[in-house]
């Protein structure tokens, strides 16, 4: 995300590719919730686990390493493992960590990190050693991370992906450096290799300089020649035979010059795309919008996927969600990246922009005070969430079979506590030996303290006592599965009361 207002891009008449490509069977929607296990490859337009399992990349983007502070934003108001357990509790399984190459120097250090009561094991660590904690952490919560390189340094975006500072060896010799820094870490499954290719970037001019395409398979192929089980991120241009769009957002290319890689079934195409509070585009005037935008996202990126090509990740899209137009649009686009629960991981993959609050012309999930959850912004995109993965450790013993009978556990942990206030998550695991239709969580406090937020449930408060009931996305749950709500509360303090857990 290049965050100023970009300039409007005209789009020239361009002939709609065919979509009657064949499509694969619709996943189960009842995806299981341990998929994830693993590297990941690419069968067609999906992507499977190392088990063979179908999964669905459902994610938001978290920045900061690619500009001047050289970590994640926001380490300077939450501890990042509070951050983490956030993004988890709500129902996303990837993060997209944008860097720019300057945290590959030596030496470089990360800028504005509070360690007052939090971040404390960060203290004293490079921006690297910083990512290292960051990526097993997620790993240990079952997040996955793709890397993106972002920006060539932190003064900014780049057209192509190599300046006069940062050549083209410098971009793939760091490329390489992280894929193996990583290797035989699954919980880092892809690197997004180059962020926005714009004009004068081409696809398929077979200029050297200039074709994105063959720097990404010279790119792709340096990766792997490193770590084969790594996926390949390929994002799209801006203009391809006359058609102009959002920067990495075309990727018409494809049909005629694919991206040809060493390794098989490694290969993900990505796109970018954005409602009016980034810019204008011809088809929000166009009097049919909404509904002439699936016909827009077909062209650009969207029959990759329709003709069963290769996997298609929308790895940015975002919007403040000000203007009757945005809501319009971000609702007919995640009718188009297609339910989980009517196409499982048969679908489009996708990482929101952001989670930041501090992208100035789209917001984030999490407003401004890097605590409290944008509830109107993270409900669009329920439909579209997945099953979370299952992370490095252990998780709760499920008891016995337990018959026929509906039968639930929970366990609340304050992940950060700041004095004025706490977050806490709280994690229902399935006892039984049927699924849950849905399942309600009680617990009283000893303190005075209230729920401020809550994600993932919704919730009464009568006293001290809270009750939770699940969300209409993670009320069912499988035999020894689990699932997560987590919420917002004051003031801190309050330790970690006893909970119990019904279940029908």
């Amino acid at each position: 995300m290049f965050r100023t207002l970009r300039r409007a891009l005209c789009v020239a008449a361009a002939l709609l590719l065919p979509l009657t490509g064949t499509q694969s069977a619709h996943a189960d929607a009842d995806v299981d919730a341990q998929a994830g296990a693993g590297y990941w490859h690419t069968s067609g337009r999906q992507i499977l686990d190392a088990a063979g399992q179908p999964v669905r990349i459902a994610g938001v983007n978290w920045f900061g390493f690619e500009t001047a502070n050289h970590v994640v934003h926001g380490l300077w108001a939450r501890d990042y493992k509070s951050m983490i357990d956030q993004m988890k509790s709500l129902g996303y399984n990837t993060i997209r960590m944008p860097y720019s190459d300057d945290i590959l120097k030596p030496g470089t250090m990360p800028d504005s990190i509070s360690f007052d009561g939090k971040n404390t094991d960060l203290r004293g660590l490079t921006s690297l050693q910083v990512l290292d904690r960051i990526v097993a952490y997620a790993g240990q919560a079952g997040l996955k991370i793709v890397l993106d390189r972002h920006r060539p340094d932190a003064a900014g975006q780049s057209a192509l992906w190599y300046t006069a500072s940062v050549p083209e060896s410098t971009w793939i010799a760091n490329l390489k450096s992280l894929a193996t820094r990583y290797q035989g870490n699954p919980t880092v499954i892809g690197i997004d290799l180059h962020n926005e290719p714009r004009d004068p970037a081409c696809w398929g001019c077979g200029e050297t300089a200039r074709d994105w395409r063959l720097a990404a398979q010279r790119a792709g192929n340096a990766v792997l020649s490193v770590n084969p089980e790594l996926l390949i991120m390929v994002e799209g241009v801006q203009s391809y035979n006359g058609a102009n769009g959002w920067w990495g957002g075309n990727l018409m290319g494809v049909a005629q010059h694919p991206v040809q890689l060493d390794v098989p079934d490694r290969l993900v195409y990505s796109a970018h795309d954005y409602a009016t509070s980034v810019a204008q585009q011809p088809w929000f005037g166009d009097p049919s919008f909404p509904a002439n935008m699936p016909e827009v996202w077909d062209r650009y990126w969207g029959y990759v996927f329709k003709q069963n090509i290769a996997p298609v990740w929308l790895g940015e899209f975002g919007t403040t969600l000000q203007s009757a137009v945005d809501q319009k649009w971000l609702s007919a686009l995640v009718t188009y990246l297609r339910s989980t629960s009517a196409y499982g991981a048969d679908s489009f993959h996708w990482t929101f922009w952001s989670w930041n609050p501090n992208s100035g012309d789209t917001g984030g999930i999490l407003k401004d005070d890097w605590q409290t959850v944008d509830t109107v912004k993270d409900g669009y995109l329920a439909a579209v969430k997945a099953p979370g993965f299952e992370g490095g450790g252990s998780g709760p013993d499920p008891g016995g079979p337990g018959g026929g009978t509906a039968a639930c556990a929970a366990a609340y942990t304050v992940s950060s506590d700041w004095g004025g206030g706490f977050n806490a998550e709280v994690k229902v695991t399935n006892t039984g030996g049927v699924p849950l239709k849905s399942w309600k969580v009680s617990w009283t406090w000893t303190g005075s303290q209230k729920v401020t937020s809550m994600w993932n449930a919704s919730h009464t408060q009568s006293g001290a006592t809270v009750t939770a009931v699940n969300a209409t996305h993670n009320g069912s749950v499988p035999a020894g599965g689990t699932a997560s709500f987590g919420l917002g509360g004051a003031p801190g303090g309050g330790g970690v009361p006893s909970v119990s857990c019904s279940a029908t």
